[in-house]
């Protein structure tokens, strides 16, 4: 017999297996919300088409999908930000910001794609050519030729390149505000229950942060240093404030 508070239909959720997801996930696969959810791991590309053909009901969503999903609503107080130092969304080049001239953008990552053509624009103020990532793009960078990258990839290159432009300090920067990289976001009404449980759930893993280091071994990088001090995961009101920023200019 199914317990009185799981419901009929599961819900499905996706988000991807990035380090900086591993919090959210730690709680919410420890939690009784477990019952009520199927879990899939996707690429940030692959979230909002999901969404829009009703593969998934929810998923921790790159912002700049939110206009493009019907019906997208916030479900969660949680979701991946930064104030300022995000470290695992930059700009990688060898040569000065002024003496850039081409940059190559991971086009499954609509967000920072989004943002670096917001920042060349509003913040650096230079013309630059955009090229689409090749699968070894980071093997290109050099010269007058830098490249965004993003998560776990980030954190690995962040000794092998003179220059690393923080694209969160950057947009800090522009407009004094803190930057949302990911939101959970449904693409219908969910059940107020589900939604308390699954935030409880959120919350959960915020407070195992040692123990989620421990399960995740990355030598690069101190992660406890990412987890509580770049990766901000309470969706503020200041961070909303951020959010709806960025979607009113890219908007425009």
């Amino acid at each position: 017999m199914r317990k009185s508070n799981q419901l009929e239909a599961k819900i499905k959720v996706a988000a991807v297996s990035y380090l900086n997801t591993k919090p959210l996930l730690y709680g919410i696969e420890r939690s009784e919300v477990m019952n009520d959810i199927d879990m899939v791991l996707e690429y940030p590309a692959q979230l909002a088409q999901s969404l829009n053909e009703g593969k998934i009901d929810l998923a921790l969503l790159p912002v700049a999908a939110i206009p493009f999903i019907h019906g997208a609503n916030i479900i969660s107080d949680y979701g991946i930000a930064a104030d300022a130092n995000v470290v695992s969304v930059a700009l990688f080049s060898q040569v000065p910001i002024e003496d850039i001239k081409t940059v190559y953008l991971d086009y499954q990552s609509r967000t920072s794609v989004r943002l670096t053509r917001l920042l060349f624009e509003q913040y650096w103020k230079k013309e630059v050519t955009f090229l689409p990532a090749e699968p070894d793009y980071i093997h290109h960078i050099g010269g007058s030729t830098a490249a965004v990258i993003i998560g776990d990839r980030a954190l690995q290159q962040l000794n092998n390149f003179v220059y690393v432009y923080d694209l969160s300090v950057a947009w800090k920067a522009l407009t004094g505000l803190p930057f949302v990289f990911a939101a959970w976001v449904a693409n219908k009404e969910l059940p107020e229950a589900f939604k308390e449980a699954f935030n409880k759930a959120n919350a959960y893993g915020l407070l195992h942060i040692d123990d989620v280091v421990a399960e995740n071994y990355f030598p690069e990088y101190d992660l406890k240093t990412y987890y509580t001090e770049n990766i901000h995961y309470l969706l503020d009101a200041e961070k909303l404030k951020g959010l709806d920023l960025f979607l009113s200019m890219i908007a425009e």
